[in-house]
């Protein structure tokens, strides 16, 4: 997702996660004309390689027109451990594990926001996100916790020390949305995948910037497999938080749309690929 922020006469461009390939992401840049150099920052939001696959091969045709100094906001420790997915039958397959000494090599700087971070002066991240919904993270990949030779994840300052070298199901500790804070309308709330639960998520973002009001929930919900009573109930939930938009992508899933469609009408916006959207004109 490519967010740029205007405040009277500043204007910065963020790129929020990389996608699968970087076939997709670069001739994505290209279908739609995205001019490179004026990406002046990098966040990302969680360790599922549909949301960094991209990365790499983004930077090695785009380095050399980005910032000199261009910084990394990533979720936390826990975006770089090693995951696999469930193959069935116990069985797991690699899922990816993003090497943060390969974002060294592209003379990136890292910034781990496991709390709140100011980036750009426009964004803010909600840091480590509470749980205190009645959101479940549901199945999905199972994370490895071990750090050799600097590659993985080093959980020792957040876990306890019998989870080294552990294989569990992914909680997504560090996964974070990235918002903004828009003049006269109210929190914009971006998650990409929303594993950690997209209510939890807004209401992060509410007690990390003082913001009651929402203007817009946007991004992933991982909602796609979620059970019909689950679902309505979570619609539920964000329904009491009245976000004057809903905007569901990528993992959300059509059953979440469709519910949403049901109980807040008139508020779902649905996207595609290539979708613009403005706020605040």
């Amino acid at each position: 997702m490519l967010l740029e922020p205007q405040r009277g006469d500043e204007k910065r461009t963020f790129l929020l996660d990389y996608g699968w390939t970087p076939e997709v992401i670069n001739g994505n840049m290209d279908l739609l004309k995205v001019d490179a150099s004026k990406i002046d920052t990098l966040i990302m939001s969680h360790g599922h390689f549909d949301h960094w696959g991209g990365l790499l091969g983004f930077l090695d045709k785009h380095r050399k027109d980005l910032p000199a100094d261009l910084t990394m906001y990533a979720g936390g420790e826990d975006n770089f451990c090693q995951r696999y997915a469930r193959a069935g039958q116990g069985e797991l397959s690699d899922f990816g594990m993003l090497d943060r000494r390969d974002i060294a090599k592209q003379n990136v700087k890292l910034v781990l926001c496991e709390s709140p971070v100011v980036i750009g002066g426009h964004a803010f991240t909600t840091g480590k996100i509470k749980r205190s919904s009645i959101e479940k993270v549901l199945p999905n990949t199972m994370v490895e916790f071990k750090l050799k030779d600097g590659a993985g994840c080093n959980a020792s300052h957040y876990l306890p020390a019998e989870m080294e070298g552990k294989i569990v199901p992914d909680e997504h500790i560090h996964e974070h949305a990235t918002c903004f804070n828009l003049k006269d309308k109210g929190l914009v709330v971006i998650s990409s995948c929303g594993h950690v639960g997209i209510v939890n998520s807004v209401r992060q973002a509410m007690e990390v910037s003082g913001v009651q009001k929402i203007h817009a929930i946007m991004g992933g919900f991982h909602l796609g497999p979620a059970p019909a009573d689950y679902l309505t109930q979570v619609v539920s939930e964000i329904g009491k938080l009245n976000p004057d938009v809903l905007i569901p992508m990528h993992c959300s899933g059509l059953n979440f749309t469709q519910e949403a469609q049901r109980q807040m009408p008139g508020k779902v916006l649905t996207t595609t690929t290539g979708t613009r959207i403005s706020f605040g004109i």
